[in-house]
């Protein structure tokens, strides 16, 4: 009985591999969001130069926003990897992240809900340079939507610290 124990926990073990393909699959969406980010960096560079400020604004507020979620993916894959799968070794590389290693599952929820709301943020930013085209119950809903995660991002963090203090005690 005990050999069929080993096996199985030797199985669900090893299964953790399973989550590689994904974190691969992230790393393609990368790869996609920096051709995303090209052909809006080419749109918006001629309305810079030309009289258009309020749609080289938006482009711009674009391409931070692609920047965002490229930033917020690449947490999901550090993150997730090293949670979940394996270890990164990356040796003694200057340029790894000083977060890397020490993000657990808690870390990585806050920095993905701070993530939205600055993704979020950004596009109600975007919204209100165009205020003039938008109907005030569109503007009412991105703004509703907006404070629903923020308050989202204010509830799991307290729940965090609560959680944490509770285990310090």
């Amino acid at each position: 009985m005990k050999n069929i124990e080993r096996t199985l926990e030797h199985i669900i073990f090893a299964s953790r591999w399973l989550l590689a393909p994904f974190y691969f699959g992230l790393v393609a969406a990368i790869a996609l969001l920096l051709v995303k980010f090209a052909k809006e960096f080419v749109h918006i560079a001629p309305l810079v130069f030309g009289a258009e400020g309020e749609a080289a604004i938006i482009g711009i507020l674009s391409l931070v926003d692609i920047a965002l979620v490229a930033n917020l993916l690449l947490i999901i894959i550090f993150a997730g990897y090293e949670n979940f799968v394996s270890k990164i070794d990356t040796g003694d590389h200057e340029d790894r992240p000083e977060w890397m290693g020490h993000v657990d599952f808690s870390d990585l929820k806050i920095k993905l809900i701070g993530s939205i709301v600055a993704i979020s943020g950004i596009e109600l930013l975007k919204a209100f340079v165009r205020v003039g085209e938008m109907s005030n119950v569109v503007l009412g809903w991105k703004v509703g939507i907006h404070m629903t995660l923020v308050v989202s991002a204010v509830l799991f963090s307290v729940m965090d610290r609560l959680g944490a203090y509770k285990h310090q005690k």
